[in-house]
């Protein structure tokens, strides 16, 4: 691989990091003006902390490692898996990267003020049915699982392996906590929902689309 090519990795998945949790914090604040208040954005819970630390290392990894990588690096986990640096994983890094940012966008227009960081069991919200959550009940982590997936073909080292298994068990415990929340807020409503839709991942068997008007709820 030559430096240009590695350059242009590195510079992708930095500035995707860096578009990425802009655009929350642009979305939070967008939100916070619509609704008046914080869109629970503060982790109210000792379980919700150790969460946002998780959030911090995947953060941290995503935007922090194009920066101090290298070609000769020899930091352990640092180290380019070279039979993944192929022309091939770069232009499917690429696709994959934007399809998941277009995708969180989609997502963010179709929740409109029902858009937040956290759970405030006191709140109630409408359960959003349109859009990507026909399909599955998280779809902004989905799409974050998306990127990061595409970030690590872009940059493969074993940290970039490690940050999607821990990706993935965060927003295992967040989307449960959630789903409690929205199971206790709406009933059988949100039981009926959860019944032909997939959680982090569209069912590819018996699944049926939850039209736009369906009964309101919480995202």
């Amino acid at each position: 691989m030559n430096p240009e090519e590695l350059q242009l990795r590195r510079a992708v998945v930095c500035g995707s990091g860096l578009l990425y949790w802009a655009g929350v914090v642009f979305q939070a604040r967008r939100v916070r003006k619509l609704i008046g208040r914080s869109p629970n954005v503060r982790p109210r819970a000792v379980k919700e902390r150790i969460l946002w630390f998780g959030w911090f290392l995947i953060i941290l990894v995503w935007i922090g490692q194009p920066l101090v990588l290298g070609a000769s690096t020899t930091i352990p986990g640092l180290r380019l898996i070279k039979i993944l640096l192929h022309p091939v994983s770069l232009v499917i890094g690429l696709a994959i990267v934007a399809i998941g940012y277009a995708g969180t966008l989609w997502t963010y227009a179709t929740m409109g003020s029902n858009w937040r960081m956290g759970v405030d069991p006191k709140e109630s919200l409408m359960l959003v049915c349109g859009g990507p959550f026909r399909w599955v009940r998280h779809p902004i982590y989905l799409l974050q699982m998306v990127m990061l997936t595409g970030a690590a073909l872009l940059i493969p080292t074993l940290i970039s392996l490690a940050t999607l298994v821990v990706h993935y068990f965060c927003v295992r415990l967040k989307a449960r906590d959630e789903e409690r929340y929205l199971e206790r807020l709406h009933g059988r409503a949100y039981q009926e929902y959860s019944s032909h839709t997939g959680g982090l991942f569209p069912r590819l068997i018996g699944r049926r689309a939850v039209a736009n008007n369906a009964p309101p709820a919480a995202t």
